[in-house]
C-alpha cells in the first residue's frame, strides 16, 4: 500500500496485518475459471452432441428439472449425487459463460454491428423466432437509468398482477440476477436447465462459419428463451449497450419503448458526441411503436423526434414523478434523480396496460394520486448498486452499543453525469443520517464521522473527468473526504458470480492504474486547497486487494468506535459488486 497525503501530514501507515506484505498479479479471467469439469456434467456434453435435447418443458414443482439424457445403469446412483449438489455444475456453468468473454479492447471494433447478421441464425438455431415475437416486451435504452427505469416498470406490473420476466445488466455478485421471474432472481436449478439446452443446441450447429455467439448476447437469447418457456405476461428487456445493434434489439414489434437520460458513456464504442451516441439509443424505437423519454439535452432530443419521425411515430416526454402523487410512500430505489426513471416507468406501463386491454385491473383516483397498484410497485422496486446503504453488520455485532461505526453507501456510477448525482445522494444522505440516524446509526453524544471513498473505474473510463465532477459537487453540498482509497477490482477472480478463491501463487498485481487514479485525485487536490475552506484533504491510499482495504476500513472503525466511517463505494458497478460480495460474507 502507498500511501501520501496532499497539504495534511502523511498518515501512520496502517497495521502490517491490515495489507498483505507482497503483491500478486491476477493469473488471466480464462484460465482462473477454467476449472476440470465434473465428470457426469462432461458426459452430459458429449452425449448431447449425438442427440440434442428436447424442448424443456416448462418447469412445475411435481416434475424436477433433470438432464436431457438417460446415464448408464452404473452410473444413476452418481447422477443422484450429483444433482444433490448443484454447485459444482453451476461452477461448470459459468467457466463455459467466461469462455465466450472475448479478451480484446471494447475500442477496437467500435459498433459497427459486429456481426450483427449472426443473431437472426442464433434464433433460429434456438428456434426462439416466434416465441420472441410471442412475448409482450417492454423495451428500454438509455445512458442512465435504464436499469432502474426497468426495475420500476416491472414492479408496477407485477403489482398489478402479472407475471413477469426482467433482464439488467450487468450483475453485481451472481449472473442469475440478470434474469428475474416475478421479481425473483431464477433459481440455479432453472438457470442450469435452460444454460444447457442453449449452449447444446448451439454448440451442435456452430463452427467456423457461425461462432459462438459473445457473452452478452448469449445471455440475451437465454433471457429470451426463460421468458417464452415460463409464459411471463410480459418481459422488461434492459438494452445492454447503446440499441441499435444490441442483442435485445432482435425484439421487432415490442408493446412500448422507452429511452432515459442521455449522456456521455461507452464513447469508445458508441461515438464521441450526443448525436452519435443519441443515435445509436434511438435505434430501438420501432414502428408504430409507442415511445417515450424524458427531458435531455437539446441535440439529443433532436435526434430522437427525428427517428421517431422517420418510423411515423411520436416520442412524448415524460416529466419526474411529483412525489405528492405517492401518498406519502418512499420510493424503493433511494435519490432524487429516481424520480425521473419513476415518471418514466410510470408512462410505459400505464402504456402496456392500455394496449394489452388491462387498464380495468387499475383504479384511477380522482384526486390526482397513483393507483393502489403503482404506488406499491414504485415502494418496493429493489435494484442493487444503486444509492444503496449497507451497514457492516461485522462491525456493528462487535460494538458495545447500538451504533454501527461502518456504513458504506454504494452507488455504481461511472460517468461524469451520474458520478454528479451520486455526489449529491452522498452528500444529502449523509446530513440526513446525521440529523435523523437510523437504528443502526444511532449517534451517541459527540460522536464525529468521517467521508471516506472507495474508488475504482475502469481504463476506459477518463479519471479526468469522473474525479473531478464528484469532487466539485460535494464541494458545493459542503462535503469534504477525509480519506481516498483505490483499489483494483476483486471480481477479476470471481467471474459471473462464481463463488471460488482467488488463486494461490498469484504474481505480482499490477497496481499503475490504481496509482495513477490517486495522481489525479492529489493534483486535483492540491489546486483547490483552500477554495471556500471546502476542499477534500485527507490523504490518499493504494491497497494491493479489496480486501485488505475492507479489512483495514473495520479495523480502523474498531479502534476508534467514536468516530463513524462513511464509506462512499463509486466508479463501477463491478466495484460495488464485489464489495456488496465480501461484506454480506
Amino acid at each position: 500500500m502507498r500511501a501520501s497525503g496532499g497539504a495534511s501530514p502523511r498518515p501512520a501507515p496502517p497495521k502490517r496485518s491490515a495489507t498483505p506484505t507482497t503483491t500478486k498479479l491476477p493469473v488471466p479471467a480464462s484460465s482462473s475459471l477454467a476449472m476440470p469439469a465434473p465428470r457426469l456434467a462432461h458426459l452430459r456434453r458429449l452425449l448431447s452432441l449425438h442427440s440434442p435435447p428436447p424442448h424443456p418443458l416448462a418447469p412445475s414443482p411435481a416434475r424436477p428439472l433433470r438432464p436431457s439424457f438417460i446415464l448408464p445403469r452404473a452410473m444413476a446412483g452418481a447422477a443422484q449425487a450429483g444433482a444433490a449438489t448443484g454447485s459444482a455444475e453451476y461452477e461448470e456453468v459459468l467457466g463455459c459463460l467466461a469462455s465466450l468473454i472475448k479478451q480484446k479492447v471494447r475500442a477496437d471494433t467500435g459498433n459497427r454491428g459486429n456481426q450483427w447478421e449472426l443473431m437472426a441464425k442464433y434464433l433460429q438455431i434456438l428456434e426462439l423466432e416466434e416465441p420472441i415475437a410471442r412475448l409482450k416486451v417492454v423495451h428500454v435504452a438509455g445512458t442512465k437509468g435504464k436499469g432502474s427505469t426497468c426495475t420500476f416498470a416491472e414492479s408496477i406490473l407485477r403489482s398489478c398482477g402479472f407475471r413477469t420476466g426482467l433482464f439488467t445488466s450487468p450483475h453485481l455478485i451472481d449472473v442469475r440476477e440478470r434474469f428475474r421471474l416475478d421479481g425473483l432472481d431464477i433459481s440455479e436449478e432453472k438457470f442450469i436447465r435452460y444454460f444447457w439446452w442453449c449452449w447444446n443446441k448451439l454448440k451442435v450447429k456452430t463452427g467456423d462459419d457461425i461462432p459462438m455467439p459473445a457473452y452478452f448476447r448469449f445471455l440475451a437469447l437465454l433471457a429470451f428463451k426463460i421468458f417464452s418457456d415460463e409464459q411471463v405476461d410480459v418481459a422488461v428487456l434492459e438494452v445492454g449497450l447503446g440499441g441499435k445493434y444490441d442483442a435485445t434489439n432482435v425484439v421487432k414489434a415490442p408493446v412500448v419503448c422507452g429511452i432515459s437520460s442521455l449522456g456521455y458513456d461507452h464513447m469508445e464504442i458508441l461515438g464521441n458526441s450526443l448525436v452519435e451516441i443519441a443515435g445509436e439509443k434511438a435505434g430501438i424505437l420501432k414502428k408504430g411503436v409507442p415511445a417515450y423519454t424524458v427531458p435531455q439535452p437539446e441535440v439529443a432530443m433532436s435526434v430522437l423526434k427525428q427517428r421517431a419521425s422517420e418510423l411515423g411515430v411520436s416520442i412524448r416526454i415524460v416529466p419526474p414523478l411529483d412525489p405528492r402523487q405517492l401518498e406519502d410512500q418512499p420510493l424503493g430505489l433511494h435519490g432524487e434523480h429516481q424520480y425521473m426513471n419513476a415518471g418514466l416507468a410510470v408512462a410505459l406501463a400505464n402504456t402496456w396496460l392500455e394496449r394489452q386491454g388491462h387498464l380495468d385491473r387499475i383504479h384511477v383516483k380522482d384526486h390526482g394520486t397513483l393507483p393502489d397498484q403503482f404506488i406499491k410497485g414504485l415502494s418496493i422496486a429493489c435494484l442493487q448498486g444503486r444509492a444503496q446503504i449497507v451497514p457492516d453488520l461485522q462491525v456493528s455485532s462487535e460494538c458495545k452499543d447500538t451504533s454501527c461505526p461502518l456504513v458504506f453507501y454504494l452507488d455504481g456510477a461511472h460517468s461524469p453525469e451520474s458520478m454528479e448525482i451520486c455526489a449529491k445522494w452522498f452528500s444529502h444522505v449523509t446530513k440526513k443520517d446525521a440529523a435523523q440516524p437510523g437504528p443502526l446509526e444511532q449517534r451517541r453524544s459527540g460522536i464525529n464521522s468521517k467521508k471516506i471513498l472507495l474508488f475504482n473505474c475502469m481504463s476506459v473510463r477518463d479519471p479526468q473527468i469522473l474525479l473531478p465532477r464528484l469532487l466539485d459537487t460535494c464541494a458545493q453540498k459542503g462535503l469534504c473526504f477525509d480519506q481516498a482509497l483505490f483499489v483494483p477490482n476483486q471480481s477479476q477472480y470471481n467471474k459471473l458470480g462464481s463463488h471460488a478463491s482467488p488463486p494461490p501463487g498469484r504474481e505480482q498485481i499490477d497496481l499503475s492504474w490504481q496509482l495513477s487514479l490517486q495522481t489525479v485525485w492529489e493534483d486535483l487536490l492540491r489546486g483547490k486547497k483552500g477554495l471556500n475552506g471546502t476542499s477534500s484533504s485527507g490523504a490518499s491510499l493504494v491497497f494491493e486487494s479489496l480486501p485488505s482495504a475492507i479489512k483495514w476500513l473495520r479495523e480502523t472503525s474498531q479502534q476508534n468506535q467514536s468516530t463513524s466511517c462513511q464509506v462512499l463505494v463509486t466508479g463501477s458497478l463491478h466495484l460495488v459488486g464485489d464489495v456488496l460480495r465480501l461484506i454480506k460474507t
